[in-house]
């Protein structure tokens, strides 16, 4: 207990309560963490020592950071019998059929805010107006597309959504910025909060969509979702002549998820349907007993495995781009071991040789599985869409770096909603993935949240307008605190990070700091956690914070090792041969696009990854191996 002591005083004075509740290996482990983050060293280390932080830091948040919301109320079922995703995502957790399932609740990875700020201190619309909307389009140059920013959407309709209250909110915009704002006031529904009949979270909020990592972007969230878009034959789900997705009569796209659609990601969607149509074909060819049924779930399952398996090893790697979340990422998919030992042996060495994927068994650190209430605050990521699509000309020949020139811009407005499918009917699937190649994204930073989206149109759950516009900047703000995520240096010190005492720890822009200083004063602790986030000085290669990325590091691991079908069920038994030979030999959303489009990145991809700007350089080739190499 002394030698505990003694290393309490050592830490941050603002963290030493969490530190007293700590076993002493824990404590020993923290300290190591505090004193590179005390430094800003963990990035600027080599790849191994890097890889060792982070090792540490998502045990200790494994420990700490994981807070279970509602009762364990499912019950015991028969995983032989449901070898398979079911429409709901139940069945799913080995001990409970009720855990992850569509209609529970979020979790959480810290207590709800303790603060006692207002829901309207500062006002919203104030904070949305001075520090979020976009003054001009800032991008992140090459690192990252627009086919990057519409897989962000893409993910997010597969794991959460709010459920709404029947009850509408109005903010109106205060007298001093209410000239600058595109809607004086505007009105939505509250966040459905519900008791938990629990001692220790008393409320708790519904999540509509199913967590697990199974694709109910596009195959539903329960079972009328499911059947609206199969086809009932071979196993198919429906997509048009040209390659789109179908639609109603009401011209509602047929997918999985139709809420607050743009053509973006119905394009993602559609890609993913024609990926599970290709699989059907793969799977009637080789197994021609499979009826349709069968055929359909272990599409789903094959498909759900590649769409994770892209997200693990490309597209977050390039989101936050060092030789250290390289190999952390193929860490979580292959183990240190790699790939080929892996492919040789199995996964017989446990997580950390052999990956988190595979493993005999789920894990999930004494807490069923939910996402939570703070990762859906860390991946709103608005900032990253554009005031409008540049369209490329696919009729032009390419030069030596693969450019193509601008045919048209189309404005956002026009490629939201269904004038939004109307559009991409017209530019088709092939221009309008090859466009949104060539154009970067927009910059999580201040001031650069899109301008229309402050006069957005909603969309309900089946994909219909609603009356009532919305400023979802100000929305998103409100919409945090409305659901206790705590604030910014709250936010941080649960996370077990260093927090900031004042604007400089923040950032050195002196511009930033004098607008924060105009919003919230000189009370630090008043800073929403969005602000904070886009405010906040990035590591180099990094497109978030670091604040954000800390929630990344323990869902991104969590996603994987406790659904049963990326552990105990990920093998030839459950996904067939040759439906696991097609996971194992996926690697990236470019052989996707070659499965789907066979000349297309040859004739316009320049750069390494699909979500890299497309005539950007490839990465440069290295000579060392990635373990042995330096900081980035």
């Amino acid at each position: 207990m002394a030698f505990s002591f003694s290393l309490a005083a050592f830490v941050h004075p603002q963290l030493r309560h969490v530190v007293a509740k700590m076993s002493l290996f824990d404590t020993i482990l923290f300290s190591v963490v505090h004193l590179l983050d005390k430094f800003d060293l963990w990035h600027r280390l080599p790849v191994l020592l890097g890889l060792a932080y982070l090792g540490l830091r998502r045990h200790l948040h494994q420990r700490y950071n994981l807070l279970h919301v509602g009762e364990v109320n499912g019950k015991k079922y028969d995983t032989e019998e449901f070898s398979y995703r079911t429409a709901d995502g139940t069945c799913n957790h080995p001990a409970d059929h009720l855990v992850g399932s569509h209609g529970t609740f979020f979790g959480r990875n810290m207590p709800p805010s303790t603060s006692n700020y207002g829901l309207l201190e500062p006002h919203p619309v104030t904070v949305a107006t001075k520090l979020l909307e976009r003054r001009k389009c800032t991008d992140c140059g090459s690192q990252f597309n627009m086919i990057a920013c519409a897989w962000v959407q893409f993910m997010i309709h597969d794991w959460n959504d709010h459920m709404e209250d029947t009850e509408q909110v109005e903010l109106r915009a205060p007298e001093d910025v209410v000239a600058g704002c595109p809607l004086k006031s505007f009105k939505f529904f509250k966040t459905k909060k519900l008791p938990t009949n629990s001692s220790d979270l008393k409320f708790g909020h519904l999540n509509s969509r199913t967590p697990w990592w199974d694709g109910s972007v596009i195959y539903g969230n329960n079972k009328e979702g499911m059947i609206r878009v199969r086809t009932f034959k071979d196993g198919k789900l429906r997509v048009s002549g040209d390659g789109l997705l179908e639609h109603d009569d009401n011209g509602i796209p047929i997918s999985g998820d139709v809420r607050n659609n743009w053509a973006g990601f119905s394009l993602l969607q559609a890609l993913f349907m024609k990926e599970h149509n290709a699989i059907c074909d793969m799977l009637k060819e080789h197994y021609p007993e499979f009826d349709d049924e069968k055929l359909y779930r272990h599409a789903r399952l094959i498909t759900s495995a590649v769409i994770a398996k892209i997200h693990t090893l490309d597209w977050t790697i390039e989101l936050v781009k060092t030789d250290t979340i390289v190999a952390g990422m193929r860490i979580n998919w292959y183990g240190f071991l790699g790939k080929k030992i892996k492919d040789l042996l199995g996964p017989k060495f446990g997580p950390i040789l052999s990956g988190l994927v595979g493993l005999k068994r789920p894990r999930d650190h004494g807490t069923p599985y939910s996402l939570t209430e703070e990762f859906v605050s860390v991946y709103r990521m608005h900032s990253l869409l554009p005031e409008k699509i540049v369209l490329r000309d696919l009729k032009s020949t390419t030069s030596e770096d693969k450019s193509l020139p601008i045919q048209e811009e189309i404005p956002m407005t026009e490629m939201i909603g269904k004038e939004g499918e109307k559009s991409l009917s017209k530019i088709g699937i092939e221009q309008m993935l090859v466009s949104m190649g060539h154009q970067s994204c927009g910059a999580a930073t201040l001031w650069n949240y899109p301008t229309w989206m402050r006069n957005l149109v909603p969309h309900d759950i089946d994909g219909e307008e609603r009356p009532d516009l919305v400023d979802m900047a100000a929305l998103e703000i409100y919409r945090d605190r409305e659901r206790g995520v705590p604030r910014y240096n709250e936010f941080r010190r649960n996370l077990l990070m260093i927090p900031i005492s004042k604007w400089e720890d923040l950032t050195d822009d002196e511009e930033v700091i004098e607008a924060l200083r105009e919003v919230y004063g000189d009370d630090v602790e008043k800073l929403d956690l969005q602000v904070g986030l886009h405010a906040e000085k990035k590591i180099k290669g990094f497109a978030i914070s670091e604040t954000a990325f800390n929630i990344f590091l323990l869902i991104a691991s969590r996603r994987l090792e406790a659904d049963r079908f990326f552990t105990t069920n990920f093998n030839a038994r459950t996904y067939t041969e040759k439906g696991f030979e097609w996971v194992n030999k996926t690697e990236t959303l470019k052989d996707v696009i070659d499965r789907h489009f066979p000349e297309m990145t040859e004739k316009y991809m320049r750069c390494t990854s699909a979500f890299s700007v497309w005539n950007s350089d490839p990465d440069p080739r290295h000579y060392l191996p990635l373990y042995l190499r330096p900081a980035t």
